[in-house]
């Protein structure tokens, strides 16, 4: 964001932050979770639009049923179209589940391994990151190094960093929160670092590993590693309360459609996307299913083991104290409830 708009970001977030927490959006809460469930998912959508939301994405691959495509709201506000159940959205931390698969495949072919650590990969970080000798790769992809997180640093979201190296500055010879392999603290630091140890095994940017080896074999044409890659008209767009205009310019990392996501979590819970040997590593070092989050765009993935459902939800709104992020979680609950009524 430019200074004049980074400045008038700050201001207007923080007033309209302290109004709602004051009197406005618990009751929302309460009100989300008391109404009575609706029959269908396209209601349940349409309602959650009614609590505030701009827009709102929803794809369900349930086994033995066709995929659901289900949109509410807008896809841009100011032009008034229609939200788009194909259209793009900003994934935020659910990338770190493709992260993830790459580095089991990596450590499978014998090109990483999760017990060497950031000395050993990074030197140049040793005497500038606490405990570099001991923060190994199992310990940061599973959120246990003790690393500070860089996104937590003071008003990062108002103009947030750009490059590695940028991100990097913002927590080098900071103190470790804990001991690694003492407690967990989810942290962005660790996957900021992963994709870069990822990189430089490679030789090549990380992305190319990913689309050759996970997008591909999936068909996955849809998912895409920066804004650069796709056409903004194509991508949803998302509002931060208490900030007018629309994020979507805001290049937050990868992009994808909810099918697109939806499709991948299929595979990486039954397990297709893995070679022989390949899931027993991943099951050791992380999970099955993830959410994001970034100005203006919360997104969702999960897996319902008694539906045998995947089910992908966006929401194209944000608040300061993440009110809208609770808002969600009701919304995704009551979605859930629905498929499981319509079960019976």
């Amino acid at each position: 964001m430019r200074k004049k708009q980074t400045k008038k970001f700050l201001k207007i977030t923080f007033i309209v932050a302290s109004i709602a927490s004051l009197f406005f959006v618990p009751w929302l809460l309460v009100k989300a979770w008391i109404l009575p469930l609706p029959n269908t998912v396209q209601e349940q959508l349409n309602e959650a639009i009614n609590h505030g939301f701009e827009g709102m994405i929803v794809y369900i691959n349930q086994t033995g049923k066709p995929p659901q495509y289900v949109a509410s709201g807008w896809h841009h506000r100011e032009s008034k179209t229609p939200a788009n159940p194909h259209a793009l959205f900003k994934i935020a931390s659910i990338s770190k589940l493709y992260d993830a698969v790459a580095v089991t495949k990596l450590v499978h072919n014998e090109q990483l391994s999760l017990d060497k650590t950031i000395a050993d990969y990074l030197p140049e970080l040793v005497g500038r990151i606490e405990n570099a000798d001991k923060i190994t790769l199992r310990f940061m992809i599973q959120h246990k190094s003790g690393l500070p997180n860089f996104t937590d640093a003071p008003d990062f979201w108002a103009a947030p960093t750009t490059t590695y190296e940028e991100s990097l500055a913002l927590i080098l010879d900071m103190p470790a929160h804990f001991e690694p392999g003492k407690d967990y603290e989810y942290c962005n630091t660790n996957y900021l670092l992963i994709n870069k140890i990822m990189d430089n095994v490679l030789g090549y940017d990380n992305f190319q590993f990913i689309q050759e080896k996970i997008l591909n074999p999936l068909h996955l044409k849809n998912t895409f590693s920066s804004l650069s890659e796709v056409n903004i008209d194509d991508v949803m767009s998302g509002y931060h309360v208490g900030y007018s205009s629309d994020l979507k310019t805001n290049d937050y990392g990868m992009h994808a459609t909810a099918e697109d996501v939806g499709t991948f979590l299929r595979a990486l819970n039954d397990g297709s996307l893995f070679e022989p040997e390949e899931q027993e590593i991943y099951t050791s070092i992380y999970e099955y299913e993830h959410a994001g989050w970034v100005p203006g765009y919360q997104s969702f993935a999960n897996y319902d083991k008694d539906l045998d459902a995947v089910v992908v939800a966006f929401y194209s709104t944000t608040d300061p104290k993440l009110y809208y992020w609770n808002l969600s979680e009701i919304i995704n609950s009551r979605i859930v409830k629905i498929l499981k009524r319509q079960k019976i």
